[in-house]
């Protein structure tokens, strides 16, 4: 434990002067290690006051690099930083904020198999994911490991704080992840923040509620948000506090599982775990799928996005938007070659898969790519987003 310096007394002087917090809260933030999972939107402004109010070490696990459209809300980047890692990007410009803090980047997805040997080296982990299989592997290690786990989730208007597993004075946790959501959701019913849109500023409001709340765990102030699920409303700011029951779901967790699996999504991104979707799900090239268009041939042509997506661009096909599709069965052909796509082919191959799982359906073919890849490689006047 490295003692408070003179020029530590000097940056941090607001919080030394704070009543109830002082140098002794100062220190135990220097001495703290707090793990960054996603510096994307909640990510970006939880690094930035995490780094500023001198937390001593904060890793930062991220295996995306960065786009164009991530900078609408993750504000921690620049332009000058499309296409670099963001682990290095948010270390760079965290170290020009703080050069006294330590900062570790990870530029790999957090997993079963790396989950455990990254989180035990922390005191506490701040969730900036935007995917249900991660949440729960973070859940799961953390209630493994005996760490608090602080929950953050952004949607369209809306967003939500926690703090899962937290532990009281008296030795007792509190409620996790699985207490508040003890199975994942359909995928099919799920949009996430590319799909559905997000106001570019509630990442900022609910990653600084996050930070907020490592803070005050590690500084041992104020009340944590355990037991307690923190809703916001954007739009109107209206603000609800709702109390999560403890189901001891934490004795059910005995071992890391196959998240992807556990959530029912396979995106093709780990080829270990996506067998059957490489051996089974059929696909057409955007080439192939022009070649129908142009011979006039009798398909049905399907789009899984949003209503605002195909207003932006769109092949005129038959819009269903994912959310959509369990309840319009009737109006999917059984009878002739049905295409269905998305805008990068993730959403439109789930629901195939998801389709001929629970439906039976044999005559579905996934638009590999997308229309991103119609764009690329078809029509590069096309507007994408």
């Amino acid at each position: 434990m490295s003692k408070l310096t003179n020029e530590d007394h000097k940056r941090y002087s607001r919080h030394l002067v704070l009543q109830d917090f002082g140098t002794k809260g100062q220190q135990k933030l220097k001495d703290a290690k707090v793990l960054v999972v996603g510096a994307g939107g909640l990510g970006s402004p939880a690094l930035l006051y995490l780094a500023a109010a001198g937390i001593g070490t904060i890793g930062i696990v991220d295996g995306d690099t960065l786009d164009i459209s991530n900078l609408q809300r993750q504000v921690l980047y620049t332009e000058a930083d499309i296409g670099r890692s963001k682990a290095l990007a948010a270390i760079d410009r965290l170290k020009a904020l703080n050069s006294a803090i330590q900062l570790l980047g990870y530029t790999f997805a957090l997993r079963a198999e790396n989950a455990l040997d990254v989180i035990r080296n922390y005191d506490v982990v701040l969730d900036g994911t935007d995917n249900f299989p991660t949440r729960y592997l973070i859940n799961d290690a953390c209630v493994l490991l005996g760490k608090p786990f602080v929950y953050g989730s952004i949607l369209r208007f809306e967003g939500q704080v926690a703090v899962f597993n937290y532990r009281d004075a008296a030795g007792n946790f509190s409620a996790n992840y699985r207490d508040l959501f003890p199975q994942p959701p359909d995928p099919a019913s799920t949009p996430n923040c590319e799909q559905a849109g997000v106001l570019g500023v509630l990442p900022g409001m609910i990653g600084c509620m996050q930070a907020n709340e490592v803070i005050k765990i590690v500084a041992g102030i104020g009340e944590p948000l355990a037991n307690k699920l923190l809703l916001l409303d954007s739009a109107t700011l209206e603000q609800n506090i709702i109390t999560i029951a403890d189901r001891q779901a934490r004795h059910s967790i005995k071992h890391l599982v196959d998240y992807d699996e556990f959530c029912g999504i396979n995106d093709g991104k780990n080829k270990s775990l996506n067998l059957n979707h490489e051996n089974t799900m059929k696909e057409v090239t955007v080439q192939e799928l022009k070649e129908l268009m142009d011979s006039k041939a009798d398909f049905q042509l399907i789009d899984v996005r949003e209503p605002h997506e195909f207003d932006i661009c769109n092949l005129g096909g038959e819009l269903i938007p994912q959310a959509e599709v369990p309840h319009s069965i009737d109006r999917i052909e059984k009878d002739k070659q049905v295409i269905v796509h998305c805008r990068s082919g993730a959403r439109s191959g789930n629901m195939v898969q998801w389709l001929e799982k629970n439906h039976g359906f044999t005559n579905l073919y996934n638009l590999k790519g997308g229309i991103l890849a119609w764009a690329k490689e078809i029509d590069p006047d096309m507007p994408t987003y």
